[in-house]
């Protein structure tokens, strides 16, 4: 009975397709028996090959296996345990073995029984899958997306990339076991609208409340996922207050440019009406003397002729029309002529100069620079009624040093200007809208708003950048960048004299404002000129044809209708190439006055303008003798 019981195991082993085997006890053990599976799974022709090998050439960990026979014995039971295993052609593979130790008569282990399932697929499937899992982790923890994983039924954050823990403003252990509501959403009324996934699963604009208090505005996305068993919530979500800075800032820059245009051309129209008012004054000026009833109240209008010109000159700033004379000046005799002065008149400010001496120049209208500085200044008094302190620093620095900044700087070197009060100091909202037109915190009648409007426009007119630092109660502190000169020595320009200066030449004179026509003709003759008159682009050509042997300089008008004062130049400048052309606008030199200088012709005046003004820049193109 028991040899036929033996037999029929015997054939039992044989003949399952599970891989069976017997070994010796032991790390080393040799193989006792084994059924045609287990020759099979191991690459083994026969029984004769299995005698030769040990349990050693199978298991490929030395370690391992002796841990895996020491538990075995130690434990007197049914042990399993994976192991890297090897064929007899070397080839790799994982095995789930489960054995069991056969003790003898006298208690003593005579072998082990074991089997083995080949576990190779699941092992590669769980090595992918934490392979996967390590790669997901690098790109959440590496992305600038913030990921926190919610508990949907308690609403406990269980865990947070460092993204999100950067832009929450708190350590991770701070961040993980808290309920959502204390950062993800203000919850005024005790609703959770993170966990309302039927209006929360698309992107949506939201609140996140940071550790200390600050809101910052996000775009968030909600996703139900399970995890081991239990629903939870996939909140991401993206800081969006640099882009609310840039929209901010791409609508200022629209709205400059609308207004800016708008304010260029009411100041171009208002110099030409400005010039009839400054030439028939300049006109009656030159005809009288200084004893005359008259003379000193001549001399107020025009004096209130160049208080509108100045204001004009802000409009012109802020529409980015503002640079008139462009040459290397320094900006540190700027600052402390101008802060001297105001200095003087505001005794209830301590003025702090801290100027670097090796300041470079820059290439800048002084009359526009030095505008900016008053504006500034007055925008400091004003923040400081009842006195207080105003710092004032230049440095050297290049567009390296702008890093950081919502706009991309033009490589290069700058000189950089800080104004910075003790004042009052302003709120995000004041802070959003000082550099808008006719904006003023001022009571009615105390400010037009175009003060800090015209000194963003100047800047960026002169290629520069601007930047303020305000908190409510703290002061205010603005950054002015510009350009610097390519050579530290500055030009010093030669003044012109103050008399006016006469000649005999003939001027042809050419506008299409009548008034400006009538004043500049008035000039032009008490200075001893002889003058020829045309009203458009057409009728100049037509006269300078007629008379271009005589006519030693030609006055023109850059803006008029039909034919402006470019192609008037261009077609005259065909007929003469050595014309000689003085271009007035009520413009600035910048634009379409700076192309033209470009192409050739002498010089540029700003209107409005009187007879000295004028009479110096014609003698300077006829004579070339001042520089």
């Amino acid at each position: 009975m028991l040899k036929d019981s033996e037999e029929r195991y015997r054939t039992l082993i044989q003949n399952v397709p599970i891989t069976v085997y017997r070994t010796a006890p032991g790390p080393k053990g040799r193989f006792l028996m084994a059924n045609p599976t287990f020759l099979k799974m191991f690459g083994l022709e026969s029984d004769e090959e299995l005698k030769e090998i040990t349990v050693a050439d199978v298991y490929m960990s030395p370690k391992a296996r002796k841990a895996f026979s020491d538990d075995l014995l130690a434990k007197e039971s049914v042990t399993e345990v994976e192991l890297p295993l090897r064929k007899k052609d070397g080839t790799p593979f994982w095995g789930s073995v489960t054995a069991r130790v056969v003790y003898d008569e006298s208690g003593k282990s005579a072998y082990f029984d074991c089997t083995i399932v080949d576990i190779t697929e699941r092992k590669w499937a769980q090595e992918a899958l934490r392979e996967s899992e390590k790669h997901l982790k690098t790109i959440t923890d590496s992305i600038q997306t913030g990921i926190v994983l919610i508990d949907a039924e308690t609403h406990i954050i269980v865990d947070a990339n460092p993204a999100a823990v950067k832009i929450i403003g708190a350590p991770k252990g701070k961040i993980i076991g808290h309920v959502c509501h204390k950062y993800f959403c203000l919850a005024e009324k005790g609703k959770c609208p993170i966990t309302d996934l039927g209006q929360e699963m698309d992107n949506s604009e939201r609140i996140l409340l940071k550790a200390n208090g600050e809101e910052v505005p996000i775009l968030k996305t909600v996703t139900s996922i399970l995890l081991s068993g239990r629903e939870c919530l996939l909140h991401s979500f993206v800081d969006l207050t640099g882009q609310k800075q840039l929209e901010a800032q791409l609508s200022q820059a629209r709205k400059v440019e609308a207004i800016g245009t708008l304010a260029g051309g009411i100041a171009h129209n208002f110099n030409n009406l400005l010039m009839g008012v400054m030439g028939n004054t300049s006109l009656m000026l030159f005809e009288i003397d200084s004893a005359h009833p008259d003379y000193e109240r001549l001399r107020n209008i025009e004096k209130s002729v160049e208080s509108g010109s100045r204001l004009t000159r802000q409009l012109l700033g802020y529409a980015r029309e503002g640079r008139y004379e462009i040459k290397p000046i320094s900006l540190n005799e700027l600052v402390r002529e101008t802060s001297d002065t105001f200095a003087t008149t505001k005794k209830e400010i301590r003025v702090h100069q801290e100027l670097a001496q090796d300041l470079s120049g820059i290439k800048a209208d002084q009359g526009q620079i030095e505008q900016i500085l008053l504006n500034l200044y007055v925008n400091a008094s004003d923040a400081m009624p009842a006195g207080g302190d105003l710092f004032l620093k230049t440095a050297n620095v290049t567009h390296k040093d702008m890093t950081g900044k919502l706009y991309k700087a033009k490589p290069g070197n700058y000189v950089l200007l800080t104004v910075r009060d003790t004042g009052m100091g302003m709120d995000k909202r004041t802070q959003d809208r000082i550099f808008d037109p006719f904006f003023t915190t001022k009571a009615m009648g105390r400010g037009t708003g175009l003060g800090l409007a015209s000194v963003y426009g100047t800047v960026k007119a002169h290629g520069g950048y601007i930047d303020v630092e305000s908190k409510k109660g703290h002061g205010s502190t603005f950054e002015i960048y510009l350009p610097a000169a390519s050579k530290k020595e500055l030009i010093k320009v030669r003044e012109l004299p103050e008399t006016i200066l006469k000649g005999k030449e003939t001027i042809l004179l050419v506008d299409d404002e009548d008034m400006v026509l009538y004043a500049g003709e008035g000039m032009l003759k008490a200075m001893g000129y002889k003058v020829l008159l045309a009203r458009s682009g057409k009728e100049a050509i037509e006269l300078y044809k007629k008379n271009k042997d005589r006519i030693d300089i030609v006055l023109l008008d850059m803006i008029m209708p039909d034919m402006g004062g470019g192609e008037t130049y261009d077609r005259m400048k065909d007929i003469n190439p050595d014309i000689k052309v003085l271009l007035l606008s009520g413009y600035s030199i910048d634009g379409q006055a700076k192309e033209i200088l470009e192409r050739g012709c002498d010089s540029f005046i700003q209107k409005p303008f009187n007879m000295r003004q004028l009479s110096q820049r014609i003698r300077k193109i006829l004579d070339k003798k001042y520089v």
